[in-house]
This record gives C-alpha cells, structure tokens and sequence, in this order.
C-alpha cells in the first residue's frame, strides 16, 4: 500500500500542491480539507485520525505531539509515521523528500516510525 500524507494545518497549502506536481495520484489531505479533520484539531484526535485512516503527517509541530505520541502508544495505540519538518525549511526540497518516501517506501515501513 502507499503513503498517505495528511499535512498539519500550520504547513503551507502550497507544500500540497508542490507534491502533487511531481504526482497528481499522491493522495495528500491537510487538516481543514474536506474529508480530513477540521481546523483546530487536538493532537490525540490527529493520531487517532492517522491510525484510522492509514496516514503518515507531516507537521512542524515538536512542542506538543511528542507527548501524545507516548500516551497514544501508552494506550495501544499506533501511528502510520509522522515526519518533522525544519522550521524554515524551503517547500521544494520537503515535497521532493516526501516524493522520495512515496516512491520509495511501503506505508507499513512508517508504522510508528517518526523522521
């Protein structure tokens, strides 16, 4: 199966777009998309979208999540990846970086995996 991203609400738009130009079948979603959670979003209610929905988020988030992550697992609870983003880090080279995971990789080699 391949990766599925849903991309926090604090990236930019644009990151989805800029993925979709290397491939438009790279299913993508961001917080406030139809079909996706709605702005605002708690943490625990991300990771149990992403374990339900079999989606790897991509998030600059590192204050709050981390934490979650841990009471999620805690509680049995898995996740389908999650990747940190730099803060300043340039969309080109995160969309290729995530182009490169979805060519490259199987969604089950993300299961509980964070980058």
């Amino acid at each position: 199966m391949k990766v599925c991203f849903l991309l926090d609400e604090n990236l930019t738009p644009r990151l989805k777009t800029a993925l979709r130009r290397y491939d438009p079948a790279i299913d993508v979603l961001q917080v406030g998309d139809e079909g996706a959670l709605p702005l605002g979003a708690l943490d625990p209610d991300i990771l149990r979208y992403l374990e339900n929905h079999q989606r790897l988020l991509v998030t600059d988030n590192r204050s709050t999540i981390p934490s979650h992550i841990e009471e999620h697992a805690a509680e049995g609870g898995h996740h389908w990846g999650i990747i940190w983003t730099r803060p300043g880090m340039r969309i080109g080279p995160l969309a290729e970086a995530l182009y490169l995971i979805w060519v490259a990789s199987e969604a089950d080699e993300w299961l509980d995996r964070t980058e």
